[in-house]
């Protein structure tokens, strides 16, 4: 780990920035983690995808092998912040049933450290690799209310609804899988999340359990880059038509709600050029279920396909 500068009162700069304390973390392999963050004082209740931001000071250390970042343009004494989606328990710690509103303390985030061989070169502070040296106890800045419009709003109690993710994409997901689950939805749900190696599911076991209590859930896991995968991305299996047969329902655009999270390349939102909506050059998501007929234009609703619109 990086040392801290040494002029700084470090206690004094905590004190006077933190307001939130780590009540649970659950390290699920050296790059992949799982923390519940409690507030010092109450934060309105979320709605299920929403985010939160969370910070820590410049002057903390960074994961040991992990980008510190840049941070030349910030002052000594200055919070790193970013926002993250919120994520869900889903289940009782004992994976027999579906977790009660407030059974869990706090509020649950999941992390996954990008490593410098796997990234360019940072033109931000780091603050997962800072995240990533705290343990249950330790203290950082939270936000004090949910943002973000990447909600359920307007999914009817027997719409089907397919989250596809990327990596911790699926966080967002998980709380709102929960909420669909527990208010006693009709329609079909189905998960499905696209990871580089299998051991960043981190949320693996909780979703096969889910399935076995709840007939109309669905969940599958895809692994690009596990020696002798196929490699393939979401993309390729809506192309294929074979995302239908792992979600149990066909992708009709008159009853069915698609959710977008995780990389960029792989939503594929358009950009607005010259007043026209325009795809990016690599065809993501969007662009292929716009053409099967749904809408993602929020400009002209109903809309049916969902991605948050912070990038």
């Amino acid at each position: 780990m990086t040392s801290p500068p040494q002029l700084l009162d470090l206690d004094t700069l905590r004190r006077r920035h933190y307001n939130a304390t780590i009540v649970g973390e659950r390290m699920h392999h050296g790059t992949v983690m799982v923390i519940r963050v409690l507030p010092d004082a109450p934060v309105p209740a979320p709605k299920p995808g929403q985010w939160l931001e969370l910070g820590l000071g410049v002057w903390e250390p960074v994961q040991e092998g992990a980008e510190s970042g840049n941070v030349r343009r910030l002052a000594p004494d200055a919070l790193v912040r970013r926002a993250y989606s919120l994520s869900s328990p889903i289940l009782s710690s004992d994976h027999a049933r579906l977790a009660r509103p407030g059974e869990w303390d706090g509020f649950e985030f999941f992390l996954s450290l990008v490593l410098p061989s796997e990234e360019r070169a940072q033109r931000v502070p780091n603050l997962t690799g800072r995240l990533f040296c705290l343990r249950s106890g330790g203290r950082l800045f939270l936000s004090d209310r949910p943002m973000g419009e990447y909600t359920l709003d307007g999914v009817g109690s027997d719409t089907d609804v397919l989250f596809l993710a990327t990596g911790t994409g699926e966080a967002p997901h998980n709380h709102m899988i929960w909420d669909l689950l527990r208010r006693g939805h009709t329609g079909r749900i189905a998960s499905i999340v696209s990871v580089r190696h299998r051991d960043d599911l981190a949320y693996d076991t909780v979703h096969r359990r889910l399935a076995e209590l709840f007939p109309n859930y669905r969940y599958a896991a895809l692994v690009t880059r596990e020696d002798g995968g196929a490699r393939l991305h979401l993309q390729d299996f809506v192309k294929d038509g074979l995302i239908e047969g792992m979600a149990g329902f066909s992708l009709d655009p008159a009853r069915v709600h698609v959710y977008l999270c995780g990389n960029p390349g792989m939503i594929g939102p358009p950009r607005f050029l010259a007043g026209r909506r325009q795809y990016p050059d690599a065809v993501g998501m969007v662009e292929l279920l716009e053409e099967r007929g749904f809408n993602a234009d929020l400009g002209h609703p109903p809309y049916n396909v969902h991605y948050e619109r912070y990038w």
